[in-house]
């Protein structure tokens, strides 16, 4: 029943928020993976609405038209994944719940996924994105001190958008971070970052007296650390918009977003001699096999460097 279904969606996800400490960016996502689902059950293939089914009908099969359902909609590999982690942490979560008889996601193979490496810049090219905002202007400041901090600390947007005054200590170079599953961590940031920063919070004030505090965030968006300027805590679409006006403006035609600049951060300490697992400390990761994918991404750096430095790295035809 359709009620039902949507109750324990709810359910579920205010148990990821209580429970699990979940992310908002995480709760989102679950969120919007559990809607599609939802809707699939409920609108038939001709595209006219139907009842949801009782959740003791959803099986194996069901799922596995729900994968082929996104296949066709050509979702990524990657995002199908996805989703369906989302339903066998659900489904799981019914199961444990006395709901349901046993989880039919777990006997739905994950497809493979495209061994793709993580997107990074140059020295050069992050230095050029960095630079790019003009801090001659108020907004120039504000954007510079973000991009420093992205690339600076290596955070994931949603830690950065989630900062507050608090979280911060100049002199010390180091902000506090809440990142996946609500775990804290310190990261400490270069003298760029902190002179940007110190830049944009003496002019921060004037966003909140040009305009009030968006009703319903209050005094928790008058601590945020970086705001829009209506005085209200700045989002992650912001950010990522933010990041494409100065790639266009830079005329590069490189796929950047935020994340790029988390990914360049993490690549570039590496190939500078930084220790995999304090690497894997300051970007947050839960398993050291998350972070081990930038050694690929140094491995091929190297390779390209010998490749085009070493006197006998290129083949030669041979002398007659």
């Amino acid at each position: 029943m359709a009620d039902t279904l949507t109750s324990w969606i709810q359910k579920f996800l205010e148990y990821l928020r209580y429970q699990r400490n979940a992310s908002a960016h995480t709760i989102r996502n679950y969120a919007s993976d559990l809607r599609q689902f939802y809707s699939f059950l409920t609108t038939s293939p001709g595209g006219d609405p139907r009842p949801a089914p009782e959740l003791e009908q959803i099986d194996n099969l069901t799922i596995r038209e729900f994968l082929g359902f996104l296949y066709q909609k050509s979702n990524r590999k990657s995002s199908i994944a996805r989703k369906l982690a989302t339903l066998r942490s659900f489904l799981k979560y019914l199961s444990a719940q006395g709901v349901i008889h046993a989880n039919p996601a777990k006997i739905v193979a994950s497809p493979k996924l495209e061994n793709r490496l993580p997107d990074y810049m140059t020295v050069e090219a992050v230095t050029d994105l960095v630079e790019a905002p003009d801090t001659g202007a108020d907004s120039g400041k504000r954007d510079r001190a973000i991009l420093e901090l992205l690339y600076g600390a290596g955070l994931r947007v949603g830690e950065l958008v989630g900062l507050n005054l608090g979280d911060l200590s100049l002199n010390e170079g180091l902000v506090r971070v809440v990142g996946k599953g609500r775990k804290e961590r310190l990261i400490p940031f270069g003298k760029s970052a902190a002179e940007a920063l110190e830049a944009y919070l003496r002019v921060r004030g004037k966003s909140i007296r040009a305009g009030s505090i968006k009703s319903g965030e209050g005094a928790a968006a008058a601590e945020a650390v970086f705001l829009n300027f209506r005085g209200g805590r700045l989002t992650s679409r912001s950010v990522g918009n933010l990041v494409d006006r100065y790639v266009v403006r830079l005329s590069q035609r490189l796929k950047i977003h935020p994340h790029t600049l988390r990914h360049t951060f993490a690549t570039h300490m590496l190939s500078a001699g930084a220790d995999l697992r304090a690497i894997q400390e300051l970007l947050g990761h839960e398993s050291l096999s998350t972070t081990q994918k930038y050694t690929h991404v140094s491995v091929e750096q190297l390779i390209r460097v010998y490749q085009s430095c070493h006197p006998r790295a290129k083949k030669k035809g041979r002398q007659q």
